[in-house]
């Protein structure tokens, strides 16, 4: 009559058990009352860099050769997806024109419908300052001469293209029989086989001569003063879309974010099971929570007091698992007021985001994407070298491995203190050098 008491118990006590050591996305956070749970170390800010990297020389002080007297012909960029991916293929596009000894004509924005978003490149950024700052890399012109502008330009689409792809064999004859083209950047092009001309045209439009217009920087900067200094900008991915595409699978999320992203994968989607699903979140191909942000912040020892800007696209899911640690967090919709707010979009959103994280304090994002790669350059070019990208893939392996609580700050630590005294991620090899300490 005794045992069957006792086999509950234990039956009870191994299924908790089974709970706590197989679910990945809901680390135990520490819920002691101290500042920071990883006290002992200081921020991981404060420990010493030995890499930075920073404009090359080649690029900031070479003698360019003169351009051309005559060009092949007028190239426009078309650029599709979000701001900071059509800023990518426009600066991809600008070096391919002076690769191509064409003239620049300014880009066509294709955004997605579902952003309701008509802005256009003269929206977003100041033309002007554009075309002044490229003197002496490429030629730009506002408008086609009107034997070319009622034409439509001949399509070259590259973006597919893989391999050792080339354009001059693959597109410069396009340009000399149609003298017109618009062209979508290849994904997959080697920067590096380009002349330094090119590269220098393409660094000078990426980190030089695209600002925000003069309506837009304003906004941006009544933002910035309104954020509580100093500052942390978190770059935070967890949207339906985002986990959908992702195909990973989470546990512990609450039945509104599940439908949301049920919703967001369709039939094509469907997530990696069993073996497969744990190589995937190993590879670090799985977003991170905002419980599991929270976690390595306290890990990297970053204050539960500090002053945090959320940069989140809308529909960021579980946002409670980092504001139930951090409180200090606020947003663009907090702080602008709602006319302004309701009246932009994926372009005007994403602007402030960016003009707001290069300026900000500190950066560190859970992504390592199009937004991420343009901030941590910039901040590099402003030098301003306080930017980390939190790692995923060290945050699965190590809790794969069964570490949990202060072990696993630990591992954290060490794997995120690498990376920052290495300088990596703070800025890619196209245009930046590194700089020895």
């Amino acid at each position: 009559m005794r045992v069957k008491p006792l086999f509950i118990i234990i039956s009870t006590l191994s299924l908790f058990l089974a709970v706590v050591l197989l679910s990945p996305t809901r680390p135990v956070v520490p819920s002691n009352s101290s500042d920071s749970p990883n006290s002992a170390k200081s921020e991981i800010w404060n420990v010493k860099r030995i890499v930075e990297w920073r404009p090359c020389n080649w690029w900031l002080q070479s003698h360019l050769p003169p351009l051309p007297s005559e060009s092949n012909g007028y190239i426009r960029v078309n650029c599709y997806g979000g701001l900071n991916q059509m800023r990518r293929d426009f600066c991809d596009g600008v070096g391919i024109a002076r690769l191509l000894n064409a003239t620049l004509v300014l880009p066509k924005f294709e955004v997605a419908a579902y952003w309701n978003e008509s802005s256009g490149f003269a929206d977003v950024f100041d033309v002007d300052y554009f075309i002044n700052k490229m003197n002496g890399f490429v030629k730009v012109v506002r408008e086609l001469p009107p034997e070319i502008s009622s034409k439509e330009p001949y399509q070259v689409d590259c973006s597919k293209r893989k391999g050792q792809f080339d354009y001059i064999e693959s597109v410069l004859p396009s340009l000399l029989k149609y003298h017109y083209i618009s062209i979508t950047p290849a994904m997959s092009q080697r920067r590096d086989r380009y002349p330094k001309y090119a590269k220098a045209a393409l660094c000078q439009a990426c980190y030089s001569a695209l600002r925000l217009t003069e309506l837009l920087e304003k906004k941006a900067n009544e933002l910035l003063e309104a954020i509580p200094k100093p500052f942390l900008s978190l770059h935070l991915r967890f949207e339906p879309d985002m986990v959908a595409y992702s195909k990973c699978q989470y546990s512990g999320l609450s039945s509104t974010s599940m439908k949301a992203i049920q919703a967001a994968r369709g039939d094509d989607r469907n997530p990696w099971t069993g073996e497969a699903a744990q190589i995937w979140r190993n590879r670090g191909k799985c977003p991170l929570t905002p419980n599991e942000t929270a976690f390595i912040l306290q890990a990297l020892s970053i204050p539960r007091s500090t002053n945090i800007y959320l940069a989140a696209g809308d529909g960021l899911m579980e946002i409670e698992g980092l504001t139930s640690i951090y409180t200090n967090v606020v947003t663009k919709s907090a702080l602008l007021s709602s006319e302004d707010f309701e009246t932009m979009h994926g372009n005007t959103k994403a602007a402030l985001d960016y003009h707001v994280s290069i300026n900000s304090d500190s950066y560190m994002a859970t992504y390592f994407g199009n937004m991420d790669k343009m901030v941590a350059a910039m901040r590099a070019f402003k030098g301003l070298y306080k930017t980390l990208f939190l790692s995923r893939r060290a945050f699965a392996k190590l809790t794969a491995e069964g570490l949990e609580g202060k072990a696993l700050m630990e591992a954290l630590w060490k794997a995120h203190k690498d990376d920052f005294i290495m300088g990596r991620g703070s800025a890619l090899s196209d245009c930046f050098c590194e700089f020895k300490l």
